[in-house]
Order: C-alpha cells, then sequence, then structure tokens
C-alpha cells in the first residue's frame, strides 16, 4: 500500500471512528431514558474536569472530591431537569459551582466563629513565613501555590469567570449561560481577574 493510500485509510478510519462518537446531550438523553450505563459514562468523562474545577475554589482535595461526589449524586437524581436548550457539560458545571460556593461560604462562617472565639493573645499570634526551598520543582509548586492564593483572594463574580475560562478553557458563551450574565459583562470580568492577578503576581516574573 503507497503511503497516500495509507493516509487516506486512516483519514477514513478517523471519520468512521468520530461517527460512533456519543455526545453528552445523547448520553442523558439515555439516561433519562433509564440507561444508567449512559449515567457511569457521564461520570467518567466529567469526574476529573469537575475535581479540578472545584479544586479551584477550595484548595482542599478531599473536601472537593466531596462536591464532586455531590454534583454526580445530583446529577443522578435531577437528571430530568436537564432540557437540551443548553450543553450539558454548562447545566453540569453550574451545579458544581453552586455546591462549590455554597462550601466555600460554609468555610468562611466557620472560620469567623473560631476567629470570634479566640482570646486576645492568640488573635495576635504571628505565624513564622515558610520560605520556598531551592530546587525547581519545589519552585514550581511553591509558583503555582501563590497563583491558586491569589485566584482564591479574587472577588466571586472574577474568580468563577478566570476559573471557568483559564483554567477549564470554557468558550465564553458557555461561562456566560453558567454564571447567568451577558457575554461583554464575561469578557470584561475575564479582562479586570486578569489585570487583578498580574498585579498581585509581579514577584514571580522577577
Amino acid at each position: 500500500m503507497s503511503q497516500n493510500s495509507s493516509t487516506l485509510y486512516t483519514m477514513h478510519s478517523v471519520e468512521e471512528k468520530a461517527k460512533f462518537i456519543i455526545t453528552d446531550e445523547e448520553l442523558i438523553g439515555r439516561f433519562q431514558k433509564g440507561d444508567e450505563n449512559a449515567y457511569i459514562e457521564l461520570v467518567r468523562r466529567y469526574k476529573d474536569r469537575l475535581l479540578h474545577f472545584v479544586f479551584q475554589y477550595l484548595g482542599d482535595y478531599e473536601l472537593s472530591e466531596d462536591v464532586v461526589q455531590d454534583t454526580m449524586i445530583k446529577l443522578y437524581i435531577k437528571k430530568d431537569y436537564y432540557k437540551e436548550i443548553a450543553k450539558f457539560s454548562t447545566w453540569l458545571y453550574t451545579i458544581a459551582k453552586n455546591l462549590a460556593l455554597t462550601e466555600l461560604r460554609k468555610r468562611k462562617r466557620k472560620k469567623v466563629t473560631q476567629f470570634s472565639h479566640m482570646s486576645r493573645e492568640e488573635k495576635q499570634m504571628e505565624f513564622p513565613a515558610i520560605q520556598p526551598e531551592t530546587g525547581q520543582a519545589v519552585q514550581d509548586e511553591f509558583a503555582n501555590k501563590m497563583i491558586h492564593n491569589a485566584i482564591q483572594e479574587l472577588p466571586e463574580h472574577f474568580k468563577t469567570v478566570v476559573i471557568l475560562r483559564d483554567v477549564q478553557e470554557l468558550s465564553y458563551d458557555e461561562i456566560s449561560e453558567i454564571v447567568g450574565v451577558p457575554l461583554g459583562t464575561v469578557k470584561s470580568r475575564i479582562n479586570r481577574a486578569r489585570i487583578q492577578l498580574q498585579s498581585e503576581l509581579q514577584e514571580l516574573r522577577s
């Protein structure tokens, strides 16, 4: 077989395989009709992506796993709430985002409560700064932590859009649907969030 024939055969094979790829929307439709295997496939497709997404909010791996599990439970229980007027990914990310924000608010309330019960001496206690060790791997980890912490310090409406765009790489249209604001507002918030992050992370470039 010549190289051209081989290339042509490969291209046809890819095209044939593409015909058999089931979309998320088709899978949720099957699940709504009782196909449990469709649910399993949706979980397989999204569990890692959602874990990474939620972790950007919470910074706690185990807690993020719990939120993703709750998201998948909601998917199972509320499958009939999905209507094919929006992308399935948009609908699922919205569920995960709402659960993550609820958990974040719980943590903030808990911190305020704990702080209010501290003695004056405890409130004035200063913790020593941890200096990063030398070595590229450690420096990279330190930089990632700084970026993550900087994202955490963003206002909630900035944090959500910049995570969805720059971490999850969703389209502006999808983000607009998830957060429920116009496309222009989404773009403006992302730009302002990036400017704020760049300002806070100046020392990483030095």
